[in-house]
C-alpha cells in the first residue's frame, strides 16, 4: 500500500509556501518531499485582491515542487488569513430525539447546527465551528453528551467565519492554478495545532503567528479554542518602517531587518557602516534600527493585549504566550514580549517533519498538513453512500478536530 501523502498551500502577504510531505507509516512523522516558495503578489494582508495574480504563482510553485518530487499533485489543504475572519460564541436547543433518552450522534448534530442559526450578514461565511460545552438538563461543563439521557441538549459553541468575497477570491486562485481544494483551514489554527501541546491548551495559552501582513491570534483554555483574532499587522511593517526611518528602498531594509535587526541591543552606540551593492553606503546605529523595530512590535503587542482584555484573559494564562511566524525569528523578541504582556513566553517551532529544519516560518504549512491528517483519521471506518454527503458529513466531523 502506497504511502498517503499531503500538500499545503500557505497563501501569505511576503511569500506563498507550498509544501509536500509523506506521512511514515506507523508513525506521527513526516518526511518532506518537497518545499517551494515564491514572493507574494496580489495579495494585501493576507486577503488575496488579484486572484489572476495569486493562481500564477501558484501554478509556478505547484510546477517548481512537481519537478522535485517527480509526481504530479492533484489536491492540497489551503490556508484563510486577513483581518476579515471573526469569531463570536452562539448557543442551539433541541429536545432529545430519542425514546429513552439517551441522547445520539443525531441529536449532537442537530444541536450544533441550531447553534450555528442566528442573525450575521448575508455576505458573511461560517467556515469552523468548536463546541465548547454541552448542557444536558442544565447541567454545564459537558464535553461528550453521546450516550447520556437527558430531555434538553444545548450546546455553547464558538463560531468562526470570513467575508464570503474574499473566501471565493482566495478559492478562485487555487481552483484556477490546478489543483482541487482538500478543505481550508484558519491559519492562527493550523499554526496551534503545529506548535502548541495538549498540556498548554488545558492550562491557557495564546498563540501568536506573527506573517509579513498580518498577527493570528488563537487562544486555549480547558482543551478548547476560545477566541481567535486576525490583526492587520505584521512584521512587514517592520520592513516598511525601516525604509522609511533610515531613507532606504525596500529589499535594503528587509535585509538590515534580517542580519542586524534585534531588540534590547545592550552594545554601544557606534555607527554600522552597511555597505549594499550599487547603492552608496549606508550608516545607522544600533540603537536608531532597536527604536523603529521596538516601536512597532508595542504597537502589535498592545493590540494583542487589547484582545485578551476582551475575554478578561490579559496576564492570566498560566502556560503564556507562544511566538512562532516569520517575525518570531528576531533576536530578543521573546524577552520582549514578556516584558510588554507580562505572560511567559516561548519561540513555537513544528516538529515531527524531516528533513526539515525547525523553523516558526513554516508552522502555518506544516500545521495546515497535520490537520489535514487529523481529519482525514476522523474519517475512517466511516462509510458514506455518496460523494455529496461525504462533503456535509466531513465539515461536520471537522468540528471535533482538537
Amino acid at each position: 500500500m502506497a504511502k498517503k501523502i499531503f500538500t499545503a498551500i500557505d497563501i501569505g502577504t511576503g511569500t506563498i509556501k507550498v509544501l509536500v510531505v509523506r506521512k511514515k507509516t506507523k508513525e506521527d512523522k513526516f518526511e518532506v518531499l518537497g518545499l517551494v516558495e515564491e514572493i507574494s503578489s496580489g495579495i494585501r494582508k493576507g486577503v488575496v485582491i488579484e486572484p489572476a495574480e495569486v493562481s500564477v504563482l501558484i501554478r509556478s510553485a505547484f510546477k517548481k515542487i512537481e519537478e522535485q518530487i517527480r509526481q504530479k499533485i492533484n489536491s492540497a489543504y489551503v490556508n484563510v488569513g486577513g483581518s476579515h475572519i471573526f469569531s463570536t460564541f452562539s448557543r442551539g436547543l433541541v429536545s432529545v430525539s430519542r425514546a429513552d433518552q439517551k441522547i445520539s450522534q443525531e441529536d449532537i448534530k442537530r444541536v450544533l447546527e441550531a447553534a450555528q442559526t442566528f442573525p450575521f450578514p448575508s455576505n458573511r461565511e461560517i467556515l469552523e465551528v468548536f463546541p465548547k460545552e454541552f448542557i444536558i438538563d442544565g447541567e454545564k461543563g459537558i464535553k461528550e453528551p453521546l450516550g447520556m439521557e437527558g430531555v434538553r441538549l444545548e450546546a455553547e459553541v464558538l463560531v468562526l467565519g470570513g467575508f464570503g468575497p474574499y473566501i471565493k477570491s482566495l478559492t478562485t486562485s487555487v481552483l484556477n492554478s490546478g489543483p482541487q481544494i482538500n478543505d481550508l483551514f484558519l491559519g492562527p489554527l493550523a499554526s496551534s495545532r503545529a506548535v502548541l501541546t495538549p498540556r498548554e491548551k488545558e492550562l491557557g495559552v495564546a498563540l501568536l503567528d506573527i506573517g509579513a501582513g498580518t498577527t493570528g491570534l488563537a487562544v486555549f483554555e480547558e482543551g478548547n479554542l476560545i477566541h481567535l483574532a486576525i490583526l492587520p499587522i505584521g512584521s512587514g511593517h517592520i520592513t516598511n518602517d525601516i525604509a522609511i526611518g533610515l531613507k532606504t528602498d525596500i529589499d535594503t531594509a528587509e535585509k538590515i531587518k534580517r542580519e542586524f535587526g534585534t531588540v534590547f541591543f545592550q552594545g554601544t552606540n557606534k555607527k554600522e557602516k552597511i555597505e549594499m551593492e550599487e547603492e552608496e553606503t549606508l550608516v545607522f546605529t544600533h540603537k536608531q534600527l532597536n527604536k523603529i523595530i521596538t516601536a512597532r512590535l508595542s504597537e502589535i503587542f498592545g493590540e494583542v493585549s487589547k484582545e485578551l482584555k476582551k475575554i478578561s484573559r490579559q496576564q492570566l494564562l498560566p502556560a503564556g504566550i507562544v511566538l512562532t511566524g516569520g517575525g518570531a525569528k528576531i533576536p530578543k523578541i521573546r524577552e520582549f514580549a514578556k516584558k510588554e504582556l507580562r505572560l511567559s513566553c516561548r519561540l513555537g517551532k513544528p516538529r515531527g517533519f524531516s528533513p526539515f529544519q525547525e523553523d516558526p516560518r513554516f508552522s502555518v504549512a506544516c500545521g495546515l498538513i497535520l490537520r489535514g491528517a487529523d481529519l482525514e483519521e476522523e474519517e475512517k471506518g466511516f462509510s458514506f453512500p455518496g460523494k455529496g454527503i461525504k462533503s456535509k458529513i466531513k465539515k461536520f466531523f471537522k468540528i471535533f478536530i482538537p
